[in-house]
C-alpha cells in the first residue's frame, strides 16, 4: 500500500481506494504514541481521504477530529462523504473504522479562496532564529517524536521535570519534519497536534492524557505553504483552564516571515 521509499509521513497517510467513498490504510510503527498512533498522524490521514476523493472541491479550510476510541495497530477503513457542495465551499463527514467499531469521526471543510481584503491581527512572538536554538532530545518514551526536529524556545520538555510544575502553560518552539519534507496541508495538520499536553507542563510530570477532539483551521493558501518549503515553523500553544479532568489547548503556527499558517484548538482528557 505505502511506498517504503517515501517520506515517513507519506507512508502513514497512504490510502488506497476500497469502494465508493471508502479508503483503506494502515498504521505505521514510526508514528506510535503512548496508546495507538500519534493523533496528528491520524488527523493527516483523515484529511488525505478528502484530498484523494475524486469529488473534492477546493482546498482544506478546516478539519475537526473526534477521537472516539483508541486506534489499534493494523488496517483501518475511512469513509469520506461530501454532504453538501456550494459554489465556494464543500462540507465533508468522515469515519474511521477498525472491524465493527468507529474509532475516529471527523468533519472537514474545503473551499475556493478568492482575493479580498486581508489583515492579520495576531503576530508571532519575538524569538531567536531556529539555528540559534538547540535541537530537543527525542528521548520521551514515544516513537513519533523522532519524526520531528523540535527546538524549544520556552516551555520545553525539560520544564516537565520540575517538582512543582510551572506557573504558565505556554510552549513556544520551532519545528519541522525530520527528515525534511516540504510543507503542505497534510504535514501542517500533523504539526497542529505536535505539542505535548499542557497538563504535563503545569504539573511538572507526565500524567495519563489524550486528545478527545481537535480542530485545525488552515489560514494559509496552498501557494503560501509551498513557498514555505522545508523551513521551520514557529508554534506557540497555551491552555485556558484545567478542570474536571479536561483542559483545552490553543495553538498558532507561523512561517519564519510571520505568516499565520494555521490555528488549532483541542480538548484533552487528563488524570492527575
Amino acid at each position: 500500500m505505502s511506498d517504503p521509499t517515501a517520506h515517513v509521513l507519506d507512508q502513514v497517510v497512504a490510502l488506497e481506494p476500497a469502494g465508493e467513498h471508502r479508503f483503506r490504510g494502515s498504521t505505521h510503527e514510526a508514528w506510535a504514541n503512548m496508546v495507538g498512533p500519534f493523533g496528528g498522524a491520524t488527523a493527516a490521514t483523515m484529511l488525505n481521504a478528502v484530498l484523494q476523493h475524486p469529488d473534492r472541491h477546493g482546498d482544506p479550510l478546516a478539519l475537526t477530529l473526534n477521537y472516539a476510541g483508541p486506534v489499534t495497530d493494523g488496517e483501518f477503513f475511512i469513509e469520506a462523504r461530501p454532504v453538501r457542495t456550494n459554489r465556494s465551499n464543500q462540507h465533508w463527514v468522515l469515519e474511521m473504522r477498525q472491524g465493527d467499531e468507529v474509532v475516529t469521526t471527523a468533519t472537514a471543510l474545503t473551499g475556493l479562496r478568492r482575493e479580498t481584503w486581508s489583515e492579520t491581527e495576531t503576530g508571532p512572538p519575538e524569538v531567536p532564529a531556529p539555528e540559534d536554538v538547540p535541537r530537543a532530545s527525542e528521548d520521551r518514551g514515544v516513537r513519533w517524536i523522532g519524526n520531528y526536529d523540535m527546538r524549544f524556545v520556552t516551555g520545553g520538555w525539560d520544564d516537565v521535570a520540575g517538582d512543582d510544575g510551572t506557573t504558565t502553560s505556554t510552549t513556544t518552539m520551532w519545528i519541522r519534519d525530520s527528515p525534511e519534507r516540504g510543507l503542505d496541508h497534510l504535514s501542517l495538520t500533523a504539526l497542529g497536534d505536535s505539542f505535548f499536553p499542557r497538563s504535563f507542563l503545569r504539573l511538572g510530570r507526565p500524567v495519563p492524557a489524550g486528545t478527545v477532539t481537535l480542530s485545525i483551521y488552515f489560514m494559509a493558501t496552498a501557494d503560501e505553504l509551498e513557498a514555505q518549503g522545508t523551513d521551520f515553523v514557529l508554534g506557540s500553544v497555551h491552555a485556558h483552564r484545567f478542570h474536571g479532568s479536561y483542559h483545552d489547548e490553543s495553538a498558532r503556527l507561523w512561517s519564519r516571515d510571520g505568516t499565520l499558517l494555521a490555528v488549532s484548538n483541542q480538548l484533552m482528557y487528563f488524570k492527575s
